[in-house]
């Protein structure tokens, strides 16, 4: 692979890190709010350093940064570092980031965070902040069985140093990067590639979560047009737009997505979800599990042959 991509942001200081995790009701929520107190700095220009080339850019309005570039020589699969420079008042800043190039494996990984892996009660307003005010990257609940499920997901038809890649695409916001990098570590979550939604200011708190299903599905559809020799599959929830915004990429390209799963988190909305499921099925080929457990969610997959060829065993109910 060679056409290369990197996100980032330019902020006037580095979101604080979190070096403790005591379940401190305060502690926590203050952790919370300084990733939502920052100020991005726009319209600056910014270099990227890779090998030997130097590619530059200019930050948008809210500090976001694209990169995109063809390296000069081939990459292989797994993970890179990159750093980007800023220079101001005769003053240079640097940072540090990764580059994820996937392995080239039969089947490709595409989950959303929020109540798929993560329990935030995204149709509640309340609930949400409260779970993101109250608890850390630690503490928050992910849901039972789903970090075996991905794991095993990650491991099937492949070997250790070439796993099945994944990729995570979020309605949370950037603001919550370092939150969920360091909740995907501690929970033994497969590593891979965020995509998230567009920077927060802290009187835009009570909106977080919240974005346009339309920004969604170009995130997904981009990762199909970068990997075209890969089948996917997806993973979500019905708590939001998951279940559309999955029949809509099925149905356009049914030969791409191998299977979609929707946890079934919201019981008044399991019919409209499951009708749009079955219709996959039957009319697009597509294997379809609208599970309330991940459990059923890995028994499905051992059934279609999704997970194979590893040493794990695979708990049914």
């Amino acid at each position: 692979m060679h056409n290369l991509v990197v996100y980032g942001h330019l902020l006037d200081k580095e979101p604080a890190s979190r070096k403790t995790y005591a379940n401190s009701l305060l502690r926590n929520a203050w952790h919370l709010l300084q990733m939502f107190f920052l100020r991005p700095i726009p319209d600056a220009a910014v270099e990227l350093q890779w090998n030997d080339q130097h590619i530059a850019s200019t930050t948008a309005k809210d500090g976001f940064i694209k990169f995109e570039w063809v390296s000069g020589q081939t990459v292989p699969a797994g993970w890179h570092e990159v750093k980007v420079l800023h220079r101001q008042n005769g003053h240079t800043v640097t940072g540090k980031g990764e580059l994820f190039v996937p392995h080239i494996t039969q089947y490709a990984f595409i989950s959303d965070i929020d109540d798929t892996i993560l329990i935030s009660h995204s149709s509640t307003k309340w609930k949400r902040l409260k779970a993101l005010l109250g608890s850390n990257a630690r503490t928050r609940q992910v849901f039972d069985d789903v970090v075996e499920h991905y794991s095993l997901l990650a491991a099937s038809g492949t070997t250790a140093d070439a796993p099945n890649p994944f990729f995570y695409v979020s309605s949370s916001e950037w603001n919550l990067y370092d939150f969920l990098t360091a909740f995907f570590h501690f929970n033994g979550l497969p590593k891979g590639a965020l995509l998230l939604n567009h920077i927060k200011r802290w009187w835009q708190l009570l909106q977080t979560g919240k974005t346009k299903h339309q920004g969604k599905l170009l995130r997904i559809l981009r990762i199909l047009e970068a990997f075209p020799n890969q089948r996917f599959v997806l993973f979500g929830d019905n708590t939001q737009s998951d279940p559309e915004i999955y029949y809509t990429i099925a149905k356009r390209y049914p030969q791409r997505i191998h299977a979609v799963y929707i946890r079934k988190v919201i019981e008044a909305k399991a019919a409209a979800a499951g009708a749009l499921l079955a219709e996959l099925e039957a009319q697009y080929g597509v294997a379809t599990c609208l599970f309330a457990h991940s459990a059923e969610a890995m028994d499905h997959s051992k059934k279609i042959g999704l997970i194979a060829n590893v040493g794990l065993e695979v708990r049914g109910m």
